[in-house]
């Protein structure tokens, strides 16, 4: 019962692991893309 939880819990652990990570990645383009045209303005 315990091993199923831990499992259970880890699996969720990965899955939320992995979509942040595309939502970092994201947001890191936005943040360059900003950058890049307060360059452009100046």
């Amino acid at each position: 019962m315990i091993r199923r939880i831990l499992l259970a819990t880890a699996l969720v652990g990965i899955t939320l692991s992995a979509s942040a990570c595309n939502t970092v990645k994201g947001l890191g383009q936005d943040v360059e893309s900003v950058g890049e045209a307060g360059d452009d303005a100046v």
